[in-house]
Formats: C-alpha cells, structure tokens, sequence
C-alpha cells in the first residue's frame, strides 16, 4: 500500500525504546526521515543506529528531556534545522509514577504533570508554526487505554491522559483548516518496560508474583496475548500517511479488545 511517506519529516518522542523506537522503526521504513529524541544519550544513539541500520533512513539524535520546556523548543529547533522542516509529530512519554491516591504528593502531580500533559501542549506549540509552513502535517498523540477506562492504582495516568484527548480533538478543530489532522493512538497492554514495571509495582502491593499479575492481565484481552511494539506503530503509520488524509479528531485503542466501552 503507498503510503505518501517518502521523503516527509518525523520527531519521534521517548524513542529509545518501546513504543516510541518502534514508530520510528515504522515511519523509517516507510522512508521517512526521523529524529529521535530521549533523556538518554547512549540508549538513544543505539536505537538510532539500529533504525538506520534496519531501514536506510536517514536518522537524528536529540538528547532531550520533555519535562523541561526549554529542552522541548531546543529539540523542535534542532530537528528543523536538520532535515529543513517538520510534517509529523508523535509524542510520547514515559508513563506518571503509580500509586494509589492517597500515596501521591503535591510534588508527584506537578512532576505529571510536566512530564505527562504539558509536554504535549509544549511541542504542539511549538511544531504546529513548522507545519503550516508546509501546508499541513500530522500530530499523533500517544496516550494509554486509561483515557478510556481507569486503571487501578494509575491515577496519575488516569486523570492526565484524557486531558490529552481532549486537548487533541480541540486542536483537531483548530488546525483542520491548516492542513494539520491531530488524532490520538491509545496502547493497550504491550511487551514493553513499562507494562513490566508496572506489573513489578502491582505485584508487590498485592503481594503476588509478576508471572500472576501478567496471566491475569492476559485473561482480560480477548485476543488472549499482549501486543508487540510494532503492532502499535503500524496504526502510528496509518494515521501519518496519505491513507489517512480524512481522519482527526480521534481517539482510537490499539488494545486486542480490552477497552470494554462501546465509544
């Protein structure tokens, strides 16, 4: 299937690994030029030289942490200046810190806030003036099936990630006009380390082992098996090309089919 792709300009967040390395993998192989960003430098070069490697794009590392605004403006900069411009935007980020309501402080919620929403609004702002420049382009928004359905001992996620969505359908609003189609990718259970980590959290405040935790989590997906990576980028893809020039202003769970709600 063609998919427009060739040639156009991606910034990649979180893309050292999991599902961030996997849209640039993605995107990459569809012959786009992508820069990666993530807070650490040696990890992040590695993934880099791998997409390169694995699909003869060209490919740019940016050490950057999205918790910081002035790292996001230098990043969105340094990406433009090196490729001359920008047409796709994926953000992503590691997930909020678990816990339960009671355990989180003051300092928890704002570190989340950061690091969870107010990086997205950061490179939004910042991307969009580069892709009207362009006449048009693509905001893919990772979220997390917790903008649909709670996940217990989340609330961190839980109440961010639907300020996400619902920042995404205004943009989608917005832009539209502009050429810019703004739509959000939900991840639902997927083999990466942050579905580990919390396993490991769930695992010690229920006093279970992790190998109970994950069955558990397993028996919930009606497709009866977590994601891979790429499965999830391939929908990142989707959303990026040409095939998609008529969809924003979603909101759509990449899961197997355990988001239980109907809308």
């Amino acid at each position: 299937m063609e998919t427009g792709l060739r040639g156009k300009i991606a910034l990649v967040c979180a893309a050292s690994h999991g599902l961030g390395k996997a849209c640039a993998m993605g995107l990459a192989a569809e012959g786009v030029k992508v820069a990666m960003c993530a807070r650490h430098m040696d990890t992040l070069e590695a993934a880099a030289a791998e997409v390169a490697a694995a699909t003869g794009s060209e490919v740019f590392a940016v050490e950057a942490d999205l918790s910081r605004r002035a790292d996001i403006e230098r990043l969105v900069q340094q990406t433009v200046d090196h490729f001359g411009g920008l047409d796709i935007l994926v953000t992503n980020t590691g997930g909020p810190k678990a816990g339960l309501f009671m355990s989180l402080t003051d300092s928890d919620w704002r570190d989340a806030l950061d690091l969870v929403l107010m990086s997205v609004v950061t490179l939004c702002r910042e991307a969009v003036p580069h892709m009207k420049r362009r006449g048009g382009g693509r905001i893919i928004n990772v979220t997390s099936i917790s903008a649909r359905q709670p996940i217990a001992g989340l609330v961190l996620s839980n109440v961010l990630r639907p300020a996400i969505s619902g920042l995404s359908k205004t943009l989608s609003n917005e832009l539209a006009r502009d050429g810019i189609l703004v739509n959000c990718v939900a991840p639902g259970y997927t083999r990466t380390a942050r579905v580990v980590e919390l396993a490991e959290v769930t695992a010690r405040r229920e006093g279970i082992p992790v190998e109970a935790v994950e069955q558990r989590t397993v028996q919930n997906i009606p497709l009866g098996r977590m994601a891979e990576p790429s499965e999830f980028a391939d929908y990142v893809v989707f959303l990026a090309s040409d095939r998609a020039s008529y969809i924003t202003g979603t909101s759509t769970t990449v899961d197997g089919g355990y988001v239980k709600s109907t809308l």
